[in-house]
Order: structure tokens, then C-alpha cells, then sequence
């Protein structure tokens, strides 16, 4: 509820920005696969052009730094982790936490091997050591192997070192 008070005042700001900027609506809604297989819609302010997914980004294929489908104000939202700040009524509604693997799609979760399918034990996280470690400068082996980390090693305490790390990251705009 904390977390709420700044992205209640921030979202009025990011919504005229990116209604201003491009058509299409503020906030962009996904299927992803939370704890236990279970689906969810991921809420994220939107950084690219509408339709953007159709037929583009497929699997664990990086997005280069120069895609067309990236809007002017969704290079600055996803720079800034200002993108994100909706997942807190993720979190609210209980289908994330703060910390922990990134919530797949539906697709990615259909071609896990049995190691991956770990990822599923917990719930997904705003960030988490994929955040902290290199981003998108990883590649999804270590991403799978990070995450099969913080779910053995779970604790309060590896939570509050992963969250100080995410303001570090985000603030220095690394990955």
C-alpha cells in the first residue's frame, strides 16, 4: 500500500504523457502465467505502438535497441522502470509480489523443460535477480538459472537486497 501513494500520483502524469504522444490506450494487458500455472492479466503502462505484438515478438528473442514499435515515451518509461508501477495492483490483487521471477507468457511456459517449470513454484515478481543481474543483457538460461537461486535461497532478507539493488539499477538505467 505504501508503494501505491508515489504511483498514485505519478500514473495521472505517464497517462497524459503517453495519450499525448501516440493513439492507443495508457495501460497494456497481457495473459502471463503467475504461481501454480495459474493465468493473470499483467498490467504496464504502455511503451510501445498499438497492435505492436501481432506477429512480432515471439519466445525470448531480444528486442533491439532501435525497434520501431517502441514509442519516444515508452523508451523513457522502460529506462526509468516507470512501465512497471501498474504491476502494483498485480501485487494488491495477489498475482505478484515485489520480488521475484518474471511472470512468463503462456507460450513461453508451453515449450518449459521440467528445470524451467520451477520458475511456476512461486509467485512472480515486479523485479528480482533477472532485474539486478544485466536485465535483458542475459540470456534466458541464466535468467532460469537466477530464479531456480532466489527460490532455494528465499528469504526476507535476500528480498530487501534484490529491492535496494532494483533503486540502483533503475537509477543508473543499466539493461
Amino acid at each position: 500500500l505504501v508503494g501505491m501513494i508515489p504511483t498514485i500520483a505519478i500514473t495521472p502524469f505517464v497517462a497524459m504523457v503517453i495519450k499525448l504522444s501516440s493513439p492507443g490506450p495508457v495501460f497494456f494487458k497481457q495473459k502471463r502465467v503467475g504461481k501454480n500455472g495459474r493465468n493473470f492479466e499483467l498490467i504496464k503502462f504502455r511503451s510501445m505502438t498499438i497492435n505492436a505484438e501481432d506477429g512480432a515478438y515471439k519466445g525470448w528473442t531480444k528486442l533491439a535497441s532501435g525497434d520501431k514499435r517502441i514509442t519516444a515515451v515508452g523508451k523513457f518509461i522502460r529506462k526509468t522502470s516507470l512501465a512497471e508501477l501498474p504491476q502494483l495492483w498485480n501485487v494488491l490483487r495477489g498475482q505478484m509480489s515485489l520480488v521475484g521471477p518474471r511472470p512468463p507468457l503462456p507460450e513461453e511456459v508451453a515449450k518449459y523443460n521440467q528445470f524451467q517449470r520451477r520458475r511456476l513454484g512461486v509467485k512472480p515478481g515486479i523485479t528480482g535477480l533477472w532485474q539486478v543481474s544485466g536485465r535483458s543483457d542475459i540470456s534466458f538460461d541464466e535468467w532460469v538459472r537466477l530464479d531456480a537461486f532466489y527460490i532455494e535461497h528465499w528469504s526476507l532478507w535476500l528480498d530487501f537486497q534484490i529491492f535496494l539493488k532494483t533503486i540502483w539499477v533503475v537509477i543508473r538505467g543499466r539493461g
